[in-house]
C-alpha cells in the first residue's frame, strides 16, 4: 500500500524489451533509498512495481504487457521525470489516502498552470473511471494523492500548491500529457457492495 505522498523524483535511465514486457532502469533521484531490498514494492508514477535489481542509486523493475497496456509506462522516453514512493510501513504517518498502485485508467492533462493566481489543473478521465470521481473526494494522478475540486462531463479539476509542483514530476508535466489515474478504493468497494444487493 501507498499514501500518494511522493517521496522522491527520479528519472528513467532506460528500458529494454523482455519476455513480452519491459525492464525499466530507474534513477532513484531524491527517493530515500537506504535499506532497499529485492522484491520491495515501489510506486513509479503511481504504478506498483517490484524491485528486481538495484545498486546505490538506481533500481530495475519488470513491467508486464498488461501494465504497459493500462498505464503510461510504455510510452515513457529515456530521461522522463518519475514520481517515486516506497511502500508504506505500519508505523508510517498516513498523510494522503489509501493508494494500491493499481491504475484504473489513463487520463490526459487539459489545463496546467496558473489561472487568476491559482494553480488549477484539469484532467480528462475515461468514462469507466469518471463515474468514481467525486467533488472533495480523493484521486491519485501519476502517484500523487490529490483532492478533487470540480467534476464535469469531461473529467475533473484539482488545485496544486507550489510545493506539490516543485517536489513531483508535475514540474515537467504539460498540457496533452497522459497520466495514470487511480480512483479512491472506497468508491470501488461501495459500488461492489451496492451491486451485490440489487
Amino acid at each position: 500500500m501507498f499514501t500518494g505522498l511522493i517521496q522522491g523524483v527520479g528519472h528513467l535511465r532506460g528500458s529494454e524489451q523482455q519476455d513480452g514486457g519491459l525492464r525499466m532502469q530507474v534513477d532513484a533521484g531524491t527517493l530515500p533509498f537506504d535499506g532497499v531490498e529485492l522484491g520491495e514494492s515501489i510506486a513509479v508514477n503511481g504504478v506498483c512495481l517490484t524491485v528486481v535489481e538495484f545498486d546505490a542509486a538506481s533500481f530495475a523493475v519488470d513491467v508486464s504487457s498488461e501494465t504497459l497496456r493500462l498505464t503510461t509506462l510504455g510510452n515513457l522516453k529515456t530521461g522522463a521525470v518519475l514520481n517515486l514512493e516506497r511502500a508504506m510501513r505500519p508505523s508510517d504517518r498516513f498523510g494522503g489516502h489509501v493508494v494500491s498502485g493499481h491504475v484504473d485508467g489513463m487520463g490526459k492533462v487539459l489545463q496546467a498552470g496558473a489561472t487568476d493566481g491559482e494553480q488549477v489543473w484539469r484532467f480528462a478521465a475515461p468514462r469507466d473511471v469518471h463515474r468514481y470521481i467525486a467533488k472533495k473526494g480523493s484521486i491519485c494522478v501519476d502517484g500523487v494523492s490529490l483532492t478533487v475540486n470540480e467534476v464535469d462531463d469531461e473529467g475533473f479539476a484539482v488545485m496544486l500548491i507550489p510545493h506539490t509542483i516543485s517536489h513531483t514530476a508535475f514540474s515537467a508535466t504539460k498540457v496533452g500529457d497522459a497520466v495514470n489515474l487511480e480512483v479512491d478504493l472506497i468508491a470501488r468497494y461501495v459500488e461492489r457492495m451496492l451491486g451485490a444487493h440489487q
